[in-house]
């Protein structure tokens, strides 16, 4: 075989089982030729690499032998290489008599059809995540806040308490999966045909249905309401960050695990401050007389006014700290940035006579 089966795959040596799983999936939904656009020949490439990577020794002894292996392994005695992996094409061994698949293929090509539940899986499908968005002030970023929205979203119907069925209804087993909650059919592919399993329509994968549906909820055992959702949002989040709050979105079907509703925060800009880091940064001007001299000048912070203390000869640019004036940390809200207050000296533009013959005599004396 000329090619490396890890480039095949496009992964890294070192790549786990997971990550080569991954990236099989990846490339069969694309190259599979019974899809649109697929390509038999690069799909029998991606089936033999697989079948050598996702096997632990078989992986080991093509790491030990590199593109040499099955000649390495004849040598020793294996005869039939890599356990019927063949460089022509793909290994049929994975198929039982009668052409049903049962090999460890069944759940990507579960997946590859589109089909949901193979064996072993949850029949059930967990509620729908919601996303919304939420603005704050630059103020509520420093100091946290709260929220209320109003959604409408599947909820479990109280009436009948998530199950689909009228209370008081006999519960029976689905006529149509006869209990099992799936429905298995033989789906044809280019390699022949294996058994491809689904959750089943009727009963949804519970296995079971009543005689009579919930009236108010139709069977679904999910209704759609308004409610109210309060929230915190955190002091010292940051613009763009997202808030998960957990079983806050829909409902699942027939008691599933809820979706989650995800919050994005987006901060306005303030007309005064801005945040760097932990930090937060404005900017003072004082005037020419003021920076020569020293001064004491009042400086907003977000929570105050505060006199900061200018010393004589202070230059324009030059950069003051107000310690603990800055935003909280995420999950710390004890600990906090610092306000950097940078100065801007304003150099006047329109004198008095008086003051220009006052800086003129200051000139001759050298300053």
């Amino acid at each position: 075989m000329a090619k490396d089966l890890y480039e095949t795959l496009g992964v890294s040596k070192g790549a786990s089982d997971d990550e080569i799983k991954k990236a099989y999936r990846k490339l069969a939904h694309k190259h599979h030729p019974d899809k649109a656009g697929g390509n038999t020949e690069k799909f029998k490439e991606i089936n033999a690499a697989y079948q050598v990577l996702s096997d632990k020794e078989k992986r080991s002894q093509y790491d030990q032998y590199g593109q040499t292996f099955e000649q390495a392994q004849r040598g020793g005695g294996g005869g039939q290489g890599f356990g019927g992996f063949s460089s022509q094409g793909f290994d049929f061994s994975g198929f039982q008599q009668g052409g049903e698949f049962s090999g460890g293929f069944e759940d990507i090509f579960s997946d590859i059809f589109g089909g949901g539940g193979g064996r072993g899986r949850s029949s059930q499908r967990a509620g729908r995540d919601i996303q919304i968005d939420a603005e704050i002030s630059f103020e509520e970023m420093v100091h946290g806040a709260h929220r209320e929205v109003s959604l409408l979203r599947r909820m479990v119907c109280d009436l009948c308490r998530g199950t689909g069925g009228e209370p008081g209804a006999k519960e029976e087993t689905c006529h149509t999966c006869k209990g099992s909650g799936q429905i298995r059919q033989t789906v044809q592919s280019f390699f022949g045909s294996f058994v491809q399993a689904s959750t089943c329509p009727t009963c949804l994968g519970a296995g079971k249905t009543y005689a009579k549906k919930c009236h108010k909820c139709g069977g679904d055992g999910r209704v759609r309401e308004q409610q109210s959702i309060a929230f915190d949002i955190p002091a010292g989040i940051s613009n763009g960050q997202t808030i998960s709050l957990q079983g806050q979105g829909e409902a699942g079907e027939r008691g599933s695990q809820n979706g989650d509703l995800f919050v994005n925060v987006h901060v306005k800009q303030h007309n005064l401050f801005e945040r760097k880091g932990n930090d937060i940064l404005s900017t003072e001007h004082i005037s020419f007389s003021q920076a020569v001299l020293g001064d004491k000048v009042s400086v907003r912070t977000i929570d105050e006014k505060l006199s900061i203390k200018i010393p004589a000869g202070t230059q324009s640019g030059e950069t003051f700290r107000i310690k603990d004036k800055g935003i909280p940390q995420l999950g710390r809200s004890s600990v906090r940035g610092h306000q950097l207050v940078k100065i801007v000296v304003d150099v006047p533009k329109n004198l008095s006579r008086e003051q220009k013959k006052l800086l003129e005599e200051l000139k001759n004396t050298g300053l």
